[in-house]
């Protein structure tokens, strides 16, 4: 029977790649270990992947990658959230699965093994910020993951249902960016200067790639009256902008104090990089 294989770095995701045959759909799921739904995709991926025999040529191969401590491979899928499933088959996308939602990646899953002798016919392309729509998870300290899943795989969702996800995403971490482009590569200044001040303070903090996602851009200026972006958002309560951000701590420089990693680990200081992939599905 098949396993999940945990990959830790670089190199071994190299050699992992390179030791596939063009035939194998590769199942890759991105975690990250402070996130509870990561934890129950993992059990639901190691249970699926023992129903699956291992052959020869390799029928497919079960990978899991740490999103924050392998960020090369991370980035190089567009991640953004955590758990993020993302489907290959001969160095192309199939398909991508943002959230835990167990029926739809046995569902995905199997569709794509039971095409295992055809040519693949993928989504998108590797590093790819495709027009389809783009589901993102968000929870505390980063790295990214956004899906390339195609727009006519979900329906037009009502109002209410935006609002209801918006709601469930502003709270995903206590601390939540709404940012364009991600912490390592900010797609404007002002989500550079507020990435750069919640590193500064230590911050653990979600984040949310707001240009993966246009129906999440829009709607959020209206379930947040707010028209511009970046957004910060603290136990599901928005603060503001950067202006806003540089105001608060202005005036009580303590203010993100509750949210310092230094504060929860005793005094350490984090690494250089700490923001976290967003989790929460539509």
């Amino acid at each position: 029977m098949s396993t999940l294989k945990e990959i830790t770095n670089e190199e071994e995701w190299n050699q992992h790649v390179a030791s596939l045959p063009p035939t194998t759909l590769q199942i890759i799921s991105f975690h990250a270990p402070w996130a509870a739904p990561c934890k129950n995709m993992t059990t639901v991926l190691q249970t699926l992947a023992s129903s699956y025999p291992v052959t020869d040529p390799l029928t497919t191969s079960w990978v899991s990658v740490n999103a924050e401590e392998v960020v090369e491979v991370s980035d190089s899928f567009d991640v953004s959230a955590v758990p993020y499933l993302v489907l290959t088959r001969n160095k192309e996308i199939l398909e991508t699965v943002s959230g835990s939602d167990a029926t739809k990646v046995r569902a995905t899953i199997e569709k794509h093994a039971s095409n295992t002798g055809a040519a693949s016919n993928g989504v998108s392309t590797m590093a790819t910020n495709g027009t389809g729509a783009k589901n993102v998870d968000t929870s505390s300290y980063g790295a990214v993951v956004a899906s390339t899943a195609p727009a006519s795989a979900e329906e037009p969702k009502s109002k209410e249902d935006l609002h209801k996800r918006l709601s469930e995403l502003v709270k995903a971490a206590s601390v939540m960016l709404f940012m364009k482009g991600t912490p390592s590569a900010p797609q404007c200044g002002f989500s550079r200067q507020l990435v750069a001040i919640l590193r500064e303070n230590s911050v653990k903090y979600g984040f949310f790639n707001i240009l993966a996602d246009d129906e999440v851009r829009q709607g959020l200026k209206e379930f947040a009256d707010w028209p511009t972006f970046p957004q910060l958002w603290v136990e599901g309560e928005l603060v503001g902008g950067l202006d806003i951000v540089k105001e608060e701590i202005g005036n009580d420089p303590d203010f993100l104090k509750p949210y310092s990693v230094a504060k929860n680990t005793g005094g350490s200081a984090p690494p250089p990089q700490q923001s976290t992939p967003a989790t929460a599905a539509a």
